[in-house]
């Protein structure tokens, strides 16, 4: 009876560790967390892994490139099963990839692509048409002004989309001489405070004629619209962001900022989340729904619909899908 117990316990003991070590291990690098809207990635992803029975090892690079590597290189040591890429650098990232595929990793882009490389999948929204979007609702109001740009990164992919996305709708009415880009610049970081030294520079050193201003993200147009703030132009300057940040949001509210984009970061973490988990597990390709072009091959990708907010779809929009609370909208009166 004792030998049978005993027997009994080993397989016991040898179930439960080769079910642990059967758990697919998902490895999450992320530039950052200092931008409201990446937390809650990180948020949904890992649950979104949990939920699918595997584990989530997440590293965030704070926006160093060489320390992105350094990340990588340690979760292909710890034998990861499939890493998920937020990269920094989107030229320097296919050094991830590279050094993946060297142990059969699987690599996805997550929201931005990695160029130049053989990364697997990519799972983001079309940032060309979230830069039409912008540009489209903008020049909808102000057909004919002034208008400055504020692009993201240029290390960044997304940058280079949403410009031309810009540029799709902007071009024509700039030929016709309706529309007049009097700032056309790409700042180095996702930071309020270069986008506020830019747009400061800009009213200090010309007459202050500007009549909209579109941003890559929130962070650049909350940077945007305080130096707006300083010439009291805070509402007479149209202002488009991107991210639905909860900053934005007030601000729309307000009457500061003019939209924001809504991401579907639920969707586009969940996504990711089964595509990995589904790589790891080796159960073969994963249904996509376009191709993507990164310069060096066609990648597989997912790209989800975005939706414009403004003050009249507020509540519909980011309130309805649980994205921000109503009463953290509200939560103090702007003046």
């Amino acid at each position: 009876m004792k030998t049978f117990s005993y027997l009994f316990s080993t397989l016991l003991l040898v179930a439960i560790l080769t079910s642990c070590s059967n758990k697919p291990k998902i490895g999450f690098l992320m530039d950052t967390l200092d931008i409201d809207r990446w937390q809650k990635d990180k948020e949904l992803f890992e649950k979104k892994v949990e939920e699918l029975g595997g584990t989530v090892m997440v590293r965030v690079a704070d926006g160093n490139s060489p320390k992105q590597l350094e990340q990588a290189m340690d979760l292909i040591y710890k034998k990861v099963d499939a890493l998920v890429v937020i990269p920094v650098d989107l030229y320097a990232s296919r050094d991830i990839v590279k050094e993946a595929h060297k142990k059969n990793i699987p690599v996805i882009s997550y929201d931005r692509m990695i160029r130049d490389c053989d990364v697997n999948y990519y799972v983001s929204t079309d940032n060309i048409n979230i830069g039409e979007q912008q540009a489209g609702y903008l020049s909808k109001i102000a057909p004919v002004g002034k208008y400055a740009l504020l692009g993201g990164p240029q290390k960044d992919n997304n940058a280079a989309l949403l410009h031309l996305g810009w540029m799709n709708v902007l071009q024509p009415l700039i030929q016709k001489g309706d529309i007049e880009i009097v700032l056309d610049q790409y700042v180095d970081n996702w930071n309020a405070e270069e986008a506020y030294t830019i747009i400061r520079d800009f009213l200090n050193n010309s007459t202050p004629e500007l009549d909209a201003i579109i941003a890559g993200n929130d962070e650049l147009a909350s940077g945007a619209i305080m130096a707006l703030q300083e010439h009291n132009l805070q509402r007479e300057v149209l202002v488009a962001g991107q991210d639905a940040d909860i900053e934005a949001i007030r601000n729309i509210v307000a009457g500061y900022q003019t939209i924001t984009i809504f991401k579907p970061i639920d969707a586009m973490a969940y996504t990711a989340a089964e595509m990995a988990v589904k790589l790891a597990k080796d159960e073969g390709p994963y249904n996509t729904n376009v191709t993507v072009h990164n310069g060096f091959k066609l990648v597989p990708s997912i790209l989800l619909p975005s939706q414009i907010v403004n003050s009249q779809n507020i509540k519909m929009t980011v309130v309805s899908e649980g994205f921000v609370e109503e009463e953290d909208i509200y939560e103090y009166q702007v003046e």
